[in-house]
């Protein structure tokens, strides 16, 4: 039962995705169409079109599986050595640069959700009185 429930989350998610095709190919927008599902997934569990717990367990199975999917791109990576030697410096450049944005950028928007958080509940907590 456990993995039929499981199943049937991935197979919410996979329309979500296959919805966001549909909306490309009518539309001819640039935008991948997974984002545009990812999108729509976003706004269904916003406003509680969806609830969590219809994808809860299939998106945690994704996700715990989610690093071998990385091994295809790594070994398609080493199999072009020439790509490094010639421009692997500049690679490592923008890798390092990249997630070093990537840092800044994540930490400053979860202390701006942080602070804003905090903010509801001193608010909640004293409009009481």
């Amino acid at each position: 039962m456990k993995y039929l429930v499981i199943c049937s989350q991935i197979l919410v998610l996979f329309l979500f995705y296959y919805i966001g095709v549909f909306i490309q190919e009518l539309l001819s927008i640039p935008v991948p169409a997974s984002i545009i599902g990812l999108l729509l997934l976003l706004v269904c569990l916003k406003f509680k079109v969806i609830p969590v717990e219809y994808i809860n367990r299939g998106a945690g199975f994704l996700i715990a599986f989610l690093p071998l999917l990385f091994v295809p791109i790594c070994i398609g990576v080493i199999k072009y050595p020439e790509l490094f030697s010639s421009k692997g410096f500049i690679i490592m450049f923008v890798v390092f640069i990249s997630t070093i944005f990537t840092l800044l950028i994540s930490g400053g928007t979860s202390q701006i959700l942080e602070n804003s958080v905090n903010k509801r509940k001193d608010q909640n907590k004293w409009g009481n009185y």
